[in-house]
């Protein structure tokens, strides 16, 4: 990133040769592919021998197992005995996209120095080494995904190689390109140009997604610490030994994402089903016959909820409010660009909630467990209104508090009220 700035003389020597881009953002995409996929390999094989001390099979029955583990956090999807399990593990998902960000990072930094510098970026020459080295990282992460697929899709398993390519064109798109354009100084450079309005509501877009998230991971976590015994139950009728219990429980943590956002679009009002004819919400709970998943503890019991559950519908206003408040609060903007800031990064914040709750649910079995999810439609109405509403809540705030320090203040020295960001003079006796 320092790179972009004008280089001293005694260090332009070592700057006319750069790293080649080509092989950086290249190894970048492969590295970050690899990363997760041997962990997970590993930790299949761990679990190959934990099971039986590897009496039955050979070690790359385990290794398939984490590469299709690693497969179906891309979407890919696996077929057990007939079934299609279509639901994806986003805990793997997670840790994917944790490792493109490092990486895409990292290439960001490495390519600072191709291209030209910030003076001639500013003057408006054109700059293509950000969108290279993104594609040059897609190309890199995605001949590991096609590969791994390709030598799994010879397995019973099924993967879908187009699923897993399109996951990963996303990823990359949303993950490894801002973080290259981070890493880079690009994105420094480019949010300069950028509308002070347009930079606060993305400030306010990302408190209130990420803030709502907690909330309904906690909320889960909750639920499933009050429903603990019923988890540890539902556990011991596998009847499994120490260390396949160890696993299993990673296998639930996996889920856990998936878990948090079906716990917020309960918390939205719409709720999820967990199987065909069934609903999970503040209002009615209707289930039927449920897999042996200590996760599903967590599920209400059937029937109407007390009443005092209703009240939790507050909370994703309420932290939709506080999240645009703590981001918008001393910020040089007019009150209509902090109105507009708020209200803005609080839909788009809801609308990113139910994209990502629509790719939470999916098929986990045959028959009625085909239908597994959020009801997204539902989910993004509710969800655009509640944190859009809450957001604007918090803005509404910050406007009023600040045309009250305007009155207590005053006035700048020369009796003209004072300039966003300059410093408020206090009023004389």
């Amino acid at each position: 990133m320092t790179s972009l700035l004008t280089r001293p003389d005694h260090a332009r020597a070592d700057a006319a040769r750069p790293r080649p881009l080509v092989l950086i953002a290249t190894l970048g995409g492969v590295l970050a592919a690899l990363g997760p996929l041997v962990v997970l390999m590993a930790v299949g094989i761990i679990g190959w021998f934990a099971t039986d001390a590897g009496v039955h099979g050979a070690p790359r029955d385990g290794m398939r197992v984490g590469a299709l583990a690693w497969l179906a956090g891309h979407g890919s999807g696996f077929t057990v005995m007939g079934a299609r399990v279509t639901i994806v593990p986003l805990g793997v998902t997670a840790i994917a996209a944790w490792s493109m960000w490092r990486l895409g990072h990292r290439v960001g930094d490495s390519v600072s120095g191709h291209g030209p510098d910030a003076d001639r970026i500013s003057d408006g020459e054109r700059d293509f080494t950000v969108p290279t080295a993104i594609l040059l990282f897609l190309a890199g992460y995605a001949v590991v995904a096609v590969v791994v697929a390709t030598l799994a899709a010879g397995s019973t398993a099924d993967p879908s190689v187009p699923r897993v390519m399109a996951w990963t064109i996303v990823m990359t798109a949303l993950v490894a390109a801002p973080a290259i354009a981070v890493g880079s100084g690009r994105a420094a450079i480019w949010a300069a140009f950028t509308p002070a309005t347009v930079r606060a509501g993305a400030a306010v877009a990302g408190a209130v997604l990420s803030s709502f998230l907690v909330v309904s991971a906690l909320v889960f976590l909750v639920a499933l610490a009050v429903s603990f015994d019923e988890a540890a139950t539902m556990t011991s009728r596998l009847h499994p030994s120490p260390s396949e219990a160890g696993l299993y429980a990673l296998v639930n943590a996996a889920y856990l994402p998936n878990a948090a956002l079906f716990s917020g679009s309960w918390l939205l009002g719409p709720g999820f089903a967990v199987g065909g004819a069934t609903l999970v919400s503040p209002g009615a709970v209707v289930l039927g016959p449920l897999p042996v998943f200590p996760v599903l503890a967590a599920l209400p019991a059937v029937g109407t909820p007390a009443g005092w559950v209703g009240s939790l519908m507050v909370l994703p206003p309420l932290v939709s409010a506080v999240a645009a408040f703590r981001r918008l609060r001393g910020r040089a903007l007019t009150w209509d660009q902090v109105a507009l800031a708020g209200c803005g990064g609080g839909l788009a914040a809801g609308f990113a909630f139910a994209v990502l709750a629509s790719r939470s649910g999916g098929a986990a079995g045959p028959g009625r467990m085909r239908f597994i999810g959020p009801f997204v439609s539902d989910v993004l109405v509710h969800a655009v209104t509640a944190c859009g509403v809450g957001a604007l809540l918090g803005a509404g705030v910050v406007v009023l508090l600040n045309r009250r320090a305007d009155r207590v203040w005053g006035a700048g020295p020369e009796g003209d009220a004072p300039e966003p960001g300059e410093p408020l003079q206090p009023l004389e006796d």
